[in-house]
Parts: C-alpha cells; structure tokens; sequence
C-alpha cells in the first residue's frame, strides 16, 4: 500500500453510494473534512436515483434498501 493510499480521506472519494437514511442529501458529506471543502449544497437524488455535486463533480447513487 502506497503512502497516498493510506492517507485517503473521505474527500478523496468521487463516488458514493447512500442509502434513504442518509437523506436529505448534502455535499459535503458529514464523514468529509470541512476545513478543505466547498459550501453545503443539498442534493436532489430522490427521483432518478443519482446526482452529482455541481461544486467538487462527486457523483452520488442511492442504494435499494
């Protein structure tokens, strides 16, 4: 395992897969660092079942649970 590879954050991720839970959607997401991140925006997901932050381009899928 590369250095790079231990030191991923949450903010590194540029997909994640939520569940109905988690909603309303926002990014950035509660397990992401805020001091490096954009302002929150909520997400609307609960239609098509993806979306993706106009800000940092994380794409976001919505399990089926």
């Amino acid at each position: 395992m590369s250095n790079y590879q231990a030191s991923r954050t949450p903010n590194d991720r540029k997909t994640f897969e939520i569940s109905r839970s988690q909603l309303p959607l926002h990014c950035p997401t509660a397990d992401m660092s805020l001091w490096n991140s954009h302002p929150r925006v909520f997400l609307p997901i609960e239609e098509t079942g993806q979306t993706t932050c106009p800000y940092c381009g994380t794409e976001f899928s919505l399990k089926n649970d």
